[in-house]
C-alpha cells in the first residue's frame, strides 16, 4: 500500500467518527425524550439538533485552525473533541449537560468536514484525487452503518433504560484509536509551502508521495498559483471567487435539501410510522446503512472515471424516483410491509453514488490553494446550517404532517438540483488544482457552466 493511500485512509477515519457521531443519536432518540419528558420542540433543540449546531460552529470556524495550526494538528484536535463528547454524553444526568457534550462532538464534526477533505485533496495526485477524497465520505457512511449496527446490538442484547448511554459512549473507542493514528501522518506539503515557507519539509513529503515526480516543478506551480492570488488582493466574498462560492453553496444546499440527514436521524421513527415495530425499524435502518456503504463504494469507483457531474445526473434521477414513490406510499392506504424500507434504500443508493461521493471532493477542488480551507469552511457551513434547521423542525413536522408532504418537498428540491447540474456545474475530474484555479477563479469568469479542456475520461 502506498504512503499516500495510508495517509488518506488515516485522515479519512475522521469521517468514520463523523458518521458514527451523526447517526448514533437515532437509537437514543425516543428513550431520551421519554426519560426527560421533553416536548417535541425541546427534544429537537436540545437532543437531536444540538450536535448539528455544534457542527455549524465547527464548520464556520474550522478554516482558522486548519490554516493557523495546520491540517494535521487540527485533525488531532478533532479526535480529542470526539473522545470528550462520547464519554460526556454517556454519563450525564440532565438534558442541558447532554446538549453541551453533543455540542462538543458537533464542533468536531464541523471542523472535520473542513480539515480532512482539505488535507487529502492537497496530497492526492489529480487522477486519483476523487477516489482518495471520497474515502472520507466512505468512512462517514461506514461510521453511520456501524452506529446503526451498534444501536441494534446494544438495544437487543443489553435492553435496559440505560442502553442509550452505551450506544453513545462506545464512540470513545474509535475516537481514541483515531487520535493515536493521526500522529503518524505528515503535514500537508501545500500548507508547509504557503503557510510556513517550509520548503525542505514539503519537498521530503512530496518525494514520499511520488519519488519519480519533478518536485521542483510542483513547488514552482504551487508558488506561482499563490502569487497570482496574493497579487489579486481579493477578499473571500468578492467577485474573484464568486463562481467557486456559488458552486459550493448550491452543492451543499441541495445535499441537505435531498432529505438525507432527515432520514439518517429519524429513520427509526419514519419506519415506525410505516407500521413497522420498533425493533424491525432499527433492523431496517441497519439495512439502509449497508446499502449506503455499498453504493458509496460504487460511487468511489466511478468518480474518477465518469466524473463528478455525471454522478450527480445519475443521483438526481434516483432521488426523484424514490422520493416521489415514498411520498405516494405515505398518501396511499396500503402503507406498510417492505415498501417504504425498500424505497428508502433506493433513495440512499441514489444519494451515496452521487451527492455522498461528490460533495466533499467537489468543494475541496473548486477553491484555490490560498483560500481552500476558507472555501471548505464555507461549503461545510452551508451544508450544516441546513442540516441543523431540518433536524430542529422535523419532530414538529412529523408530529403535524404525514410523511407524504415531507417527501414531496424533498422531491421538488431534487428537481431543482437537476437544473443546477445541467446548466451550471463544471466537470473537475483529472484536472490539477492549480489549473482548476485558472478556469474557476477571476474577475472575468463567466457564471455559465465552465467546460474544462483537461477533464477527460
Amino acid at each position: 500500500m502506498s504512503r499516500i493511500v495510508q495517509w488518506s485512509i488515516t485522515v479519512a477515519l475522521a469521517g468514520f467518527l463523523f458518521g458514527f457521531d451523526t447517526a448514533v443519536i437515532s437509537g437514543a432518540d425516543k428513550p431520551i425524550q421519554t426519560l426527560w419528558g421533553l416536548s417535541d420542540l425541546q427534544h429537537g433543540l436540545l437532543i437531536m439538533s444540538m450536535a448539528l449546531w455544534g457542527t455549524v460552529l465547527g464548520a464556520i470556524t474550522g478554516n482558522w485552525p486548519t490554516d493557523a495550526l495546520g491540517r494535521r494538528t487540527t485533525l488531532l484536535l478533532i479526535g480529542v473533541l470526539y473522545l470528550v463528547s462520547a464519554v460526556g454524553s454517556a454519563v450525564v444526568s440532565d438534558p442541558w449537560l447532554f446538549a453541551f457534550f453533543r455540542l462538543i462532538g458537533g464542533i468536531g464534526v464541523g471542523i472535520s468536514s473542513v480539515a480532512a477533505p482539505t488535507y487529502i485533496s492537497e496530497i492526492a495526485p489529480p487522477r486519483s484525487r476523487g477516489f482518495l477524497v471520497a474515502m472520507y465520505q466512505f468512512n462517514i457512511v461506514f461510521g453511520i452503518l456501524m452506529a446503526f449496527v451498534s444501536n441494534y446490538v446494544i438495544g437487543s442484547f443489553f435492553a435496559s433504560e440505560n442502553a442509550w448511554r452505551w450506544m453513545l459512549g462506545i464512540e470513545a473507542v474509535p475516537a481514541l484509536i483515531y487520535t493515536l493514528m493521526i500522529t503518524r501522518v505528515p503535514r500537508s506539503p501545500r500548507w508547509l509551502i504557503l503557510k510556513r515557507n517550509a520548503v525542505d519539509e514539503a519537498t521530503r513529503v512530496l518525494r514520499m508521495i511520488n519519488p519519480d515526480a519533478n518536485v521542483d516543478a510542483e513547488i514552482a506551480a504551487i508558488r506561482a498559483a499563490e502569487d497570482d492570488e496574493r497579487g489579486a488582493h481579493a477578499r473571500f466574498f468578492s467577485r474573484r471567487y464568486r463562481l467557486p462560492i456559488l458552486l459550493a453553496f448550491l452543492i451543499a444546499f441541495f445535499n441537505q435539501l435531498s432529505g438525507i440527514n432527515f432520514i439518517i436521524y429519524y429513520a427509526p421513527r419514519v419506519l415506525e410510522a410505516a407500521q413497522l415495530g420498533s425493533q424491525a425499524a432499527l433492523l431496517s435502518t441497519a439495512g439502509i446503512g449497508l446499502v449506503n456503504l455499498i453504493f458509496t463504494m460504487i460511487g468511489m469507483a466511478l468518480i474518477d472515471r465518469l466524473g463528478r457531474r455525471t454522478l450527480l445526473f445519475i443521483g438526481s434521477a434516483g432521488y426523484l424516483l424514490s422520493l416521489v414513490l415514498i411520498s405516494r406510499a405515505f398518501y396511499g392506504e396500503a402503507l406498510g410491509g417492505i415498501e417504504v424500507p425498500l424505497l428508502l434504500a433506493l433513495f440512499i443508493a441514489a444519494h451515496a453514488i452521487s451527492q455522498g461521493a461528490v460533495i466533499w471532493v467537489f468543494i475541496a477542488e473548486v477553491f484555490p490553494n490560498h483560500v481552500r480551507a476558507r472555501g471548505q469552511s464555507f461549503g461545510s457551513s452551508i451544508h450544516w446550517v441546513f442540516a441543523a434547521l431540518i433536524t430542529l423542525v422535523m419532530p414538529w413536522v412529523l408530529g403535524t404532517f404525514s410523511g407524504g408532504p415531507v417527501f414531496a418537498f424533498f422531491a421538488v428540491m431534487m428537481l431543482l438540483q437537476l437544473v443546477f447540474v445541467t446548466f451550471l456545474m463544471p466537470e473537475t475530474k483529472n484536472v490539477p488544482l492549480e489549473e482548476l484555479q485558472k478556469h474557476l477563479v477571476g474577475d472575468n469568469v463567466s457564471l455559465r457552466r465552465v467546460h474544462l479542456s483537461r477533464a477527460r475520461a
